[in-house]
């Protein structure tokens, strides 16, 4: 019986040692099976609800044989994030183009969307007159009655899954088109797109 004893205090320790790191082991694959599917970072995405004519007023000054434009977009935008943890964002930045020239832009502020949460902001993008009416296709297509734009948000922020931080970045393309006479938009059709 003696030379038993001393035998089973050598296998207590190497017995515990081999649960311990079967234990720890077991817990890593929890880790990465968890990581892998539940938190894994997932697009975040902005959407333009609507968009909205604020204020238009096209007149001819003829004096000076030029034309007058003033208008107003107002974008109701919604920031979706389908993560687990909260979707952080810098300032982000909208902006107004007219065939391909930048004639209007606004700042998006910065915020915070809480995890499986969606946050709505209103911004208003100005158009600079200036650099619109030099545009020599302006004129053509005031006569027509309508007027075609392209309106693009950029959002960059971070979202922190566990202990592992990833930036993304939500684009968002929108195509509108603003009746001249009934001073409203007739269509708008847009596009999303999120980048890591």
């Amino acid at each position: 019986m003696d030379s038993k004893r001393p035998l089973h205090r050598r296998w207590r320790p190497r017995c515990c040692a081999v649960v311990c790191v079967a234990v720890l082991l077991l817990l890593a694959l929890l880790v990465l099976i968890l990581g892998l599917t539940v938190f894994r970072p997932r697009h975040a995405v902005t959407t333009i609800n609507s968009v909205r004519l604020g204020g238009l007023q096209v007149g001819l000054n003829a004096p000076n044989l030029a034309l007058d434009f003033n208008a107003t977009l107002d974008l109701d935008i919604t920031a979706t994030n389908p993560n687990h943890a909260s979707f952080r964002y810098d300032t982000g930045e909208a902006e107004l183009y007219y065939r391909g020239d930048l004639v209007g832009e606004a700042a998006i502020p910065p915020g915070e969307v809480p995890a499986m949460g969606s946050v709505r902001t209103n911004v208003s993008l100005t158009v600079m007159a200036g650099r619109l009416i030099a545009n020599s296709a302006l004129y053509r297509e005031v006569i027509s009655g309508s007027l075609n734009f392209t309106t693009t948000t950029r959002v960059s922020g971070k979202v922190k899954v566990i202990v592992i931080k990833h930036k993304m970045v939500a684009y968002t393309t929108c195509d509108i088109t603003v009746g001249i006479l009934s001073r409203s938009l007739e269509n708008y059709d847009c596009k999303y797109k999120t980048k890591f």
